[in-house]
């Protein structure tokens, strides 16, 4: 019998533990946000093509194509996405009632730091005053988060007052539809898991909204940036409850023409308009 010591558990070597879990993209953003230099980050798509991630004017103030879409809000607003606050921010300084929303904790230490409201929550979960808010903010490209758009504006239209307004900014028109895999690449180090994200135009936003019971209440462009605002669509107006067959009528009776379904009406003779 050997007088050796017996040999103890092999350190592991890179290879044998396996592949490094990439970052979560929320973590890379936040990273993002508390760099001193906010340039040379970019969003990566499965197709292999890159755009800028544009912290440092998400981190600024007023951003060319902010006016319209500010001056629209003249009732209780909430951010869907609200990053470091610039819009919850520069509401609140005009007197608007503004709540920003956020699933990155710094970003809503940054919305608070610059004096607007902000909670550190996903939009699916619950939110105060569901069904009471006169807008609701789609800005920078947030009417692409999940790469669901139907869920996304499901989502909001439960938000809104029956008499509000979902603000959605769009890309330009003529670059339609597409839902891709995105990552976030920072200057260095590693990039971020793959998660999913959805683009649309105006016209395509307009397709998207009719399947969650909305419909286009005009549409603007400022600065080469272009925006779509979305209205509850119902018939009998805008007290109407959206949980009754008659909600959405529009939307549920092209839904149904479009499966090759007979629209079903209901009608009980006790309906009566506002």
């Amino acid at each position: 019998m050997s007088g050796a010591a017996p040999a103890g558990p092999r350190e592991a070597t890179p290879a044998s533990r396996g592949p490094v879990a990439a970052p979560a993209p929320v973590d890379v953003y936040e990273a993002g946000l508390r760099s001193g230099d906010r340039t040379g980050w970019r969003v990566r798509y499965d197709d292999g093509r890159s755009s800028d991630l544009p912290l440092a004017s998400w981190t600024g103030g007023l951003r060319p194509g902010d006016g319209i879409l500010l001056a629209r809000c003249a009732g209780p607003t909430l951010d869907l996405g609200c990053g470091p606050g610039r819009l919850t921010a520069l509401l609140t300084e005009r007197g608007v009632p503004a709540l920003g929303v956020d699933v990155a904790g710094h970003a809503v230490t940054l919305t608070r730091g610059r004096g607007g409201l902000a909670l550190h929550r996903d939009l699916f979960g619950p939110l105060p005053g569901e069904g009471r808010w006169r807008h609701v903010l789609l800005a920078d490209g947030n009417v692409g988060i999940g790469g669901d758009p139907v869920a996304l504006l499901r989502r909001c239209a439960r938000l809104l007052h029956p008499a509000g307004e979902l603000l959605c900014e769009t890309d330009p028109p003529g670059a339609g539809f597409r839902r891709q895999r995105t990552r976030l690449e920072p200057p260095a180090g590693p990039p971020s898991d793959w998660f999913p994200w959805a683009h649309l135009d105006p016209a395509a936003l307009a397709g998207t909204a009719a399947a969650a019971g909305l419909r286009p209440g005009g549409g603007w462009s400022e600065h080469g940036r272009w925006f779509t605002a979305l209205r509850y669509h119902n018939v009998y107006g805008a007290r109407m409850p959206r949980d009754t067959p008659y909600a959405g009528v529009a939307s549920l009776f092209r839904s149904a023409l479009a499966r090759g379904e007979a629209p079903r009406v209901f009608e009980d003779g006790g309906q009566r308009r506002d």
